[in-house]
């Protein structure tokens, strides 16, 4: 292979590289509380247990799961757990992630110790 061909392959690989986003986590830390990529708060419920959720049927209306897309994969302290609908649902140290349907705009926390049950994740 002529240098030239080696230094072309070597620049459309790295331009392909560059191309490419690595995978964002589903969730980040902004003033000390998990948000979502729109900056909503995340929450926890209590009832949940062996990382399971236990918020189905009409819960979800007032608490949407935070979902997975098929192609995600769990990475770090992020897991996915397989709700009882069949549909993939993001979970945080092996707690489901929710959000809540009064919540607004990114920073609302209305959500936080609703029932004494659902928690702002920290």
């Amino acid at each position: 292979m002529k240098k030239s061909s080696i230094a072309e392959f070597a620049f459309a690989v790295l331009a392909a590289c560059a191309s490419m986003s690595a995978a964002a986590a589903p969730a980040m830390m902004k003033e000390g509380m998990l948000v979502n990529d729109k900056g909503m708060t995340l929450y926890t419920f209590d009832r949940d247990a062996g990382g399971k959720s236990a918020c189905n049927g009409d819960c979800t209306s007032k608490w949407p799961p935070l979902l997975a897309g098929d192609s995600d994969s769990a990475s770090g302290d992020y897991t996915i757990v397989v709700r009882d609908d069949g549909r993939k649902q993001w979970a945080f140290k092996g707690k489901p992630l929710y959000l809540w349907q009064a919540d607004k705009t990114p920073g609302d926390k209305k959500g936080d110790n609703v029932n004494n049950v659902w928690h702002v994740v920290h």
